[in-house]
């Protein structure tokens, strides 16, 4: 009988032997998500969810991180995902077109927790769900992208309960389930960006990977067609069945994880915006550029980017996140942009609003179809002067080609962990998280809870 998509990438993630090298970049992300799950978990969104939890289950064996509260496995999924997403300061995929890690700690954290599993245990979950992302998105991307779906939710959801399904033990049969079962959970539309449904897709996408992998453990059937079906997830999102075949027998040959890599946010904007960010940013400095120095930054984009960057005149600093405008204009402001500049204060700086008028974004024909979608732009400034500056730019800081460096990711952790611990906390939890692959257990919550 030959084998569904359901059975073969069940295969794998119940069976591959995880490279070292897959296990040292899943646990830098590791560590850099759970930096800005901190950070987020001061965030309305994630206040939100936590009432939400903790009036549905006040105790329970996993950690919402950064509280002293625990919960239900299922419950610390989706609001430590929808906190490590609040910020849109999280990591990036550019083949699955996903927030990858958001959904993957969420759920191998929580599962990890609930059952005393280790740490290398959780970053072998981390692995096998990002490389199923990776095969999906392989299949389905941009297409799937363009038609308006959230691939961190989507196809997030998938890798999130490949990632419970590995932390749990679950043998191929019982993670065939669980990925079909997650099949039937994807969901999470790109029409609320800018809103706190954007983070809330992360944690559904946690939260939902685990249940299935919980539902799976317990019995719970599911077809195994539900990928590549005549009415499966395929189909169902994509319009057509994908060409899954060359991503499924690259599994456990070619590991994506290490040969593509991790973007890591040094921005916590939407990834699109980062190449005009840094090309700004470089130009003020270079040519000590101020406010008054600007008559117009034209910035040429390929035909994905306005779908995402949706907001020209954001009110808010979720819709300033998903504003190319904003951030043009932040970056010439203040020569960087950082957490502070997305809060009231900052979304309300006349410097800042009287330099948004000046940014247009338009297609560039000659970015169309350039790969991967919202890594390229074409950027031209005038002066006051009359003076023109023009640059051509492909990815940012923080992409794999210009990855950051340790001191930078270590930075960002303890900036981003300032906002809910103490330093000596920040510091204590960073140095367990640089460990995690030895680590017998998955103690992380109690490192992280907030002075009284």
């Amino acid at each position: 009988m030959t084998l569904t998509a359901v059975e073969r990438l069940a295969e794998f993630v119940a069976g591959a032997d995880v490279p070292d090298e897959g296990r040292a970049a899943a646990c830098g992300a590791v560590q850099d998500t759970i930096g800005v799950m901190l950070a987020g978990s001061a965030e309305p969104v994630a206040s939100i969810l936590r009432r939400t939890a903790l009036a549905e289950v006040a105790e329970g064996p996993a950690s919402l991180f950064g509280t002293p509260h625990t919960t239900s496995a299922t419950w610390a999924a989706l609001v430590n995902g929808t906190a490590a997403h609040a910020l849109d300061f999280d990591d990036m995929c550019w083949t699955s077109m996903a927030h990858p890690s958001a959904p993957l700690v969420a759920a191998g954290m929580a599962v990890a927790e609930s059952i005393g599993a280790s740490g290398r245990r959780v970053l072998e979950g981390y692995v096998v769900g990002f490389e199923i992302e990776a095969a999906l998105g392989r299949a389905m991307n941009p297409s799937h992208y363009e038609q308006g779906w959230h691939c961190t939710s989507t196809i997030g959801t998938i890798g999130a309960a490949a990632a419970a399904a590995r932390v749990m033990g679950l043998g191929p049969e019982a993670t065939g389930r669980a990925l079909a079962i997650a099949a039937s959970e994807a969901s999470g539309l790109k029409e609320n960006f800018g809103t706190m449904v954007k983070p809330l897709h992360a944690g559904l996408a946690a939260r939902n990977g685990v249940l299935a992998a919980l539902l799976a453990r317990h019995g719970l059937t599911a077809s195994r067609r539900a990928i590549d079906g005549p009415q499966g997830l395929l189909v169902a999102m994509l319009g057509g069945d994908g060409d899954l075949e060359a991503p499924l027998s690259a599994l456990g040959h070619r590991w994506e994880i290490v040969d593509e890599g991790i973007t890591v946010k040094l921005y916590p904007s939407c990834a699109g915006t980062h190449p005009t960010i840094d090309t700004l940013i470089d130009l003020r400095r270079e040519l000590d550029l101020g406010p008054d120095d600007i008559a117009a930054v034209d910035v040429g984009v390929d035909a994905v980017m306005p779908t995402v960057l949706i907001h020209d005149r954001p009110t808010s600093g979720l819709e300033a996140k998903f504003s190319l405008h904003f951030c043009a204009a932040a970056s010439l402001a203040h020569g960087r942009v950082g957490m502070d500049v997305f809060e009231v204060s900052g979304l309300q700086d006349p410097v800042v609003q009287g330099l948004i008028p000046r940014v247009t974004m338009r297609v560039d024909d000659a970015l169309i179809g350039a790969s991967p979608p919202l890594t390229h732009a074409r950027i031209k400034v005038t002066l006051s002067d009359g003076r023109t500056l023009e640059r051509a730019v492909s990815g940012a800081r923080g992409y794999p080609d210009r990855p950051a460096s340790r001191e930078e990711r270590d930075g960002k952790f303890l900036e981003c962990a300032a906002r809910c611990v103490s330093p000596a906390a920040a510091a204590r939890a960073l140095d367990y998280l640089k460990t995690l692959d030895t680590s017998p257990d998955t103690k992380l919550g109690a490192l992280l809870i907030p002075p009284a």
